[in-house]
């Protein structure tokens, strides 16, 4: 079956038909680095590691690149409120995002340039807009006009009589509001480079049509980001690189918000939710399951009650691999997918659909364990092994599991035999009928972060 995607530009769902057969090239707009990420900004990078997998998985060798914006207006501010170097304040918030990425288990981008190391790249792309009469410069800033390019406002469906284009400070010289600033004059005290038109920084839009230009050509197959930069952002690169003579991006992709009460979240309304502290709380895979499982369309509110169901959910997945594991060893992955995870993903990456196979086939596994059909069981591990794998939530991954070769399975070995002599006291106490005191240390056990969980072969043990 073909890979389908829905195009926003299209407005559709379409056939993917890539520009290079076997191949596929993304663009992702990324992190913004003026302060540590929050779930909603980790969502994007799940989201699309998951479209990444899935590509590889049906054969196609993926070129991804995600871009660093490590200079803008909020950065500069930043700097001057807390009297350090803005490159300081990017370079740690970088350092955070790509923690919160590797924390959640997405993959590492092919290439990830910074909007900073690109300058001799935009200062071309704009002589080149002068150039064709797209932009011009006024007063050391650079503008494009919009109304030189006709398929302006295209991708967002808007009129341009009704646009009222943002605007920031030191933004002179304007032929017509509605024009956006590609280059921004130097300010004093900020940071600058020199061009043709005098020193100053790039605007927002003009480094990921430079950067998607350099890594992936005049022409790539597919542009994302989240739903809010569809405009002015995406519908500004768009016109950038088009006038400039780029085929540009021939689908565009967006994911939708994570929301609090029903706002988007993020840093400005203060009800962000800081990935360096959700991994204190819940388990990195828990949270990747809780983010990436829902449609990448959809919005997730977020709330505790929904992260609890989401680990609740994964740990009726784990719990049936770690019992086939234990009575069977190891297990490898299947080489393929069940037919119906594959139509679900070459969907528009279907992944609630895909899932809910997922927990079909373990409900098929734990039945094969009651029955005590082992050979049953190993082969529905083996699909849900191929499943998780694809969406990243394989627990027996090395990403999760550590390998086996770190201090966390040797201090796993000291706990389990800790935690087994106290069962054996416990189930002591059952056998003297005393069930309080039974009861007492489950509790405890359980107030200790450990589930336990009584079975026809004894009592076992596992994280909450």
């Amino acid at each position: 079956m073909t890979i389908r995607l829905y195009d926003t530009s299209a407005r559709q769902i379409r056939d993917f038909t890539p520009l290079t057969p076997g191949c596929v090239s993304i663009y992702l707009c990324g992190a913004t680095v003026q302060a540590a990420p929050h779930i909603g900004h980790i969502r994007s990078g799940l989201n699309f590691d998951i479209m990444r997998r899935w590509f590889a998985h049906r054969g196609y060798d993926v070129t991804f690149v995600r871009n660093v914006t490590d200079i803008d207006d909020k950065i500069i501010q930043k700097s001057a409120e807390q009297g350090r170097p803005w490159w300081a304040i990017g370079y740690e918030n970088e350092v955070a995002f790509n923690a919160a990425y590797d924390a959640l288990g997405c993959l590492r981008p092919t290439y990830e340039p910074r909007a900073t190391g690109h300058v001799p790249e935009m200062i071309e792309m704009m002589r080149g807009l002068i150039e064709r009469g797209h932009a011009y410069a006024a007063d050391g800033n650079v503008y494009f006009d919009v109304r030189s390019f006709p398929g302006y406002l295209q991708l967002s469906n808007q009129e341009l009589d009704n646009l009222r284009q943002p605007s920031g400070e030191g933004e002179t010289g304007k032929r017509d509001p509605r024009d956006f600033a590609m280059w921004k004059a130097a300010k004093e005290g900020e940071p600058s480079w020199e061009t043709p038109w005098g020193r100053g920084r790039p605007g927002w839009h003009l480094e990921c049509s430079a950067m998607a230009h350099k890594y992936l050509g005049a022409a790539f197959d597919i542009h994302g980001g989240g739903v809010d930069l569809v405009f002015p952002h995406h519908e500004n690169e768009i016109a950038q690189a088009k006038a400039y003579g780029d085929d540009f991006a021939r689908y565009w992709s967006h994911n939708a918000w994570v929301t609090m009460s029903g706002e988007k979240m993020s840093k400005s309304l203060g009800n962000s939710v800081l990935v360096s502290e959700m991994v204190k709380r819940w388990r990195p895979i828990v949270l990747r399951y809780y983010l990436g499982t829902p449609h990448y369309r959809s919005m997730i509110e977020y709330s505790e009650e929904a992260l609890r169901e989401a680990e609740s959910s994964f740990a009726r997945i784990e719990g049936f691999v770690q019992r086939v594991v234990e009575k069977a060893g190891a297990v490898e992955p299947a080489a393929e997918v069940p037919l119906a995870f594959a139509e679900a993903m070459d969907d528009d990456l279907g992944v609630p659909q895909a899932l809910a196979i997922v927990h079909t086939t373990v409900r098929q596994g734990n039945s094969a364990l009651t029955a005590d059909d082992k050979d049953a069981a190993v082969a529905r591990l083996a699909e849900v092994r191929a499943m998780l794998g694809v969406l990243g939530l394989d627990p027996l991954d090395e990403r999760w599991s550590g390998g086996g070769a770190d201090r966390g399975e040797d201090l796993h070995g000291v706990v389990d035999s800790l935690v087994r002599l106290v069962l054996e006291q416990r189930q002591g106490a059952r056998a003297r009928k005393d069930y309080a005191t039974a009861d007492a240390i489950r509790d405890q056990l359980q107030q200790s972060g450990l589930t336990i969980e009584d079975t026809p072969s004894g009592p076992r043990w596992s994280l909450t």
